[in-house]
């Protein structure tokens, strides 16, 4: 349910941009890439959000918070949280997995062109661009100035579910500002690519040896992408994760962007499980860069193992 409380608690943990010395530090390029099975996986820094998690978690008692920044070695109200996308590439197709931030959160987000740049990928080449969700630092790349699809060689690829849920506009008629326009970019990068939309159910094929995965909750379509080739598995699991510090100990913790939030902590409950379980590698599209790691179990909880370096591709 969006309601006006979870919209204005959102934009408040959205405010805290770097300041004075820290605006005038250089930008790091993120690239780093792995192979998973025959495929090329590229994890692509598109910048960070300054996230307060007092303001924008449910779900967790607020006291705990602190505890559990303190045990992650993070001090303050501010949690800088990754903004990632991915390139898969297998022979002659190139995916595009999300497409950052753009302009829409200010200057700490946005530099998804630059990362996919430096990785040697150019926008033309792209053939398949795979949207998780339609939240607006996730589709900041798609459109170009003029609203016109910057990837004019690849079709869109988004979870039906997402797609319907963005374009009913009575969805947000008692919503506020912010869910409007974010609704409204949504609907932008939509006819952007009206077409070349491809609009898909849970366990569709994306590419050879890269399905899509249902995961609702955070939004209604949202979608990650299971990378299967060779006996070797990733899962992209976007958005499950977006303070890992609190919500791996504490998966029952809730984040103002989510639409259901019953279902959220439910399907990250029920994701934890089968990803400690079965091993699986994973990677997040907020969890810190390069994001790659595994979980295991900790408690009543989990805990996140980044995964080694690939020293050979």
């Amino acid at each position: 349910m969006l309601t006006r409380r979870r919209t204005l608690a959102l934009g408040a943990g959205l405010a805290l941009w770097p300041r004075g010395p820290l605006a005038a530090r250089t930008r790091v390029t993120g690239v780093q890439r792995r192979t998973v099975g025959d495929l090329t996986v590229t994890a692509l820094l598109d910048g960070h959000l300054d996230l307060d998690p007092a303001e924008v978690l449910s779900g967790v008692d607020a006291e705990a918070i602190p505890g559990l920044l303190e045990r992650a070695f993070l001090a303050g109200d501010a949690v800088a949280t990754a903004v990632n996308a991915y390139v898969v590439e297998s022979g002659e197709r190139t995916l595009l997995v999300d497409g950052g931030a753009g302009d829409a959160f200010g200057p700490s987000a946005g530099h998804l062109l630059d990362a996919l740049a430096a990785s040697g990928v150019e926008p033309e080449a792209v053939d398949t661009v795979f949207c998780t969700h339609l939240h607006p630092d996730h589709i900041g790349a798609f459109t170009t100035a003029d609203g016109g699809a910057r990837f004019a060689n690849a079709e869109l690829v988004v979870h039906e579910s997402e797609r319907a849920f963005w374009s009913d506009a009575s969805n947000f008629a008692d919503a506020g500002e912010m869910m409007r326009d974010f609704a409204a970019a949504a609907q932008a990068a939509l006819a952007a690519y009206s077409g070349a939309l491809r609009p898909i159910a849970d366990g569709a094929d994306i590419a050879p040896g890269v399905t899509a995965r249902h995961l609702p909750g955070h939004t209604p379509g949202h979608s990650g992408l299971v990378l299967d080739p060779n006996g070797e598995t990733l899962l992209l699991w976007a958005d499950i994760v977006h303070i890992g510090p609190v919500q791996f100990p504490r998966p029952e913790a809730t984040i103002a962007f989510d639409v259901d939030p019953a279902k959220a902590a439910a399907t990250r409950r029920a994701l934890f499980d089968e990803v400690a379980t079965d091993r699986l590698m994973v990677a997040g599209s907020h969890v810190s860069f390069p994001s790659f790691g595994h979980l295991e179990r900790r408690g009543d909880g989990y805990a996140f193992a980044p995964a080694r370096w690939q020293y050979e591709l």
